[in-house]
């Protein structure tokens, strides 16, 4: 069984904490540090974790703006739990150059299947295929070209 890694903790429990302040419509700090208990911020990086909620937080009109661009309705209309994922992954693909595309993707891929519908995963892909192209070009390029030859 594959061992999970604290920023894959972090972003599970970051998912979690925006999904729990879009649906009781609260302040996204409140949520998370409500959400941080101490049987989870033993299993993630918490630093990590209060970055990303830190980051989508204040950023969360210019990620929904971006996330305009490849979605194929209104946000308000999209899962609550996908458009956490969605605004976190583009927050990462934007604000976290060091972590590579693929990880992104797949990253929000699997939060989708554990947290989602049951094709939200499919959605979630799609989206973020396209954002790929858009935010991380010299990385989404490489990854299509490598794919194409295996």
């Amino acid at each position: 069984m594959a061992r999970v890694l604290p920023r894959s903790h972090s972003r599970a429990a970051a998912v979690q904490a925006l999904y729990q302040a879009l649906v009781n419509n609260q302040a996204l700090e409140k949520a998370s540090l409500d959400f941080v208990t101490a049987e989870n911020s033993d299993k993630m990086d918490t630093k990590y974790f209060n970055g990303l909620v830190e980051g989508v937080s204040k950023e969360l009109e210019a990620l929904d703006s971006e996330l305009a661009y490849a979605v194929d309705r209104d946000l308000s209309e999209i899962d609550p739990v996908e458009s956490s994922i969605l605004r976190l992954a583009i927050f990462e693909f934007i604000h976290r150059p060091e972590v590579p595309y693929r990880v992104v993707l797949n990253e929000a891929v699997e939060l989708a299947k554990a947290f989602g519908g049951e094709k939200g995963h499919k959605y979630v892909n799609g989206v973020l295929d396209k954002m790929g192209s858009k935010l991380r070009w010299p990385e989404y390029k490489a990854s299509k070209l490598r794919r194409k030859k295996s």
